[in-house]
């Protein structure tokens, strides 16, 4: 007789896989790394094969365990859709708030990932200002946020997700031509980061110049690609390729910032969903 498969160990074995990391996995799954490494332990002996290999660095599967994670997922998405299928209402939506200058490019595989493990999921996203989200969310009209805080103090109520810092950001061979001002790319006004921008800029007495102004990160990051000038974006909201100029060019250090959730979610299934964003995003640092 082949051994039964337990729900909780497969839903561990994925996020650890997904995240490369028991601390966030743990975290997702609202747990601790004891109980996550119990979890797997067992599936193992269950198995009679390891399917993880842990150093104090990585983790990563073995041949067994990448054979076992694709149909893991099947086994876990046909679980959750069952169990939605037998709620009495429909689950409503979860309304998130995220920053692009919080989360970049990796919001739509990170979303992707999340619609693949919670298929019964609606979720409704809102890209903006943290300011504007902020209000949002304090007024209700959004479940969550995720914002890009610039500053070290992290205001009452918000869960700080990870630390990040502002940089200056151009394309490869961009050029800054000796004597003429800075061609500055930042987002319109207000925007905290654009403020900070023009601050270091004026206080290092830097002559500047807008050279582009968009209404979002994506924007943002293609008049970079351009070269139509140098940003000032988050570390994690930069494109690959992209070159930093803050030490290279000599302009000046940016404030730090932090990456920040608020949420009022009560309900399970939109509390776990919006629990594995928080860990996925603590894991891509």
């Amino acid at each position: 007789m082949q051994p039964a498969l337990d729900i909780d160990s497969l839903r561990a074995l994925v996020l650890v896989a997904e995240y490369r990391s028991f601390t966030r996995a743990a975290e997702a799954l609202e747990a601790t790394q004891a109980a996550i490494s119990l979890r797997l332990k067992r599936l193992e002996t269950r198995l009679g094969r390891r399917l993880l290999e842990r150093t104090p660095r990585l983790v990563q599967l073995t041949p067994d365990g990448a054979a076992l994670l694709t149909e893991a997922r099947h086994v876990l998405a046909a679980h959750d859709a069952a169990l939605a299928a037998l709620e009495a209402k429909p689950q409503r939506p979860l309304l998130l708030g995220i920053s692009d200058q919080a989360v970049g490019a990796q919001l739509p595989g990170l979303l992707a990932q999340l619609r693949g493990r919670l298929p019964g999921l609606r979720l409704e996203v809102r890209i903006g200002l943290s300011r504007d989200l902020s209000e949002a969310f304090d007024t209700g009209k959004i479940d969550a946020a995720i914002l890009h805080h610039v500053g070290k103090t992290t205001p009452r109520g918000a869960e700080l997700l990870l630390r990040d810092r502002l940089g200056w950001f151009a394309a490869p061979g961009f050029e800054w031509r000796a004597g003429e001002p800075l061609p500055l790319l930042a987002l319109a006004a207000p925007c905290t980061v654009r403020a900070s921008a023009i601050k270091a800029l004026d206080s290092a007495k830097i002559r500047w110049s807008e050279s582009f102004t968009g209404g979002g990160v994506g924007a943002l990051t293609a008049a970079v690609a351009a070269g139509l000038g140098v940003a000032v974006l988050g570390r994690r909201a930069r494109l690959p390729g992209m070159t930093e100029w803050t030490k290279r060019q000599r302009l000046p250090e940016l404030p730090e910032t932090a990456i920040l959730l608020q949420s009022r979610v009560s309900d399970p299934v939109l509390s776990r969903a919006l629990r594995e964003i928080a860990s996925a995003i603590r894991a891509d640092q």
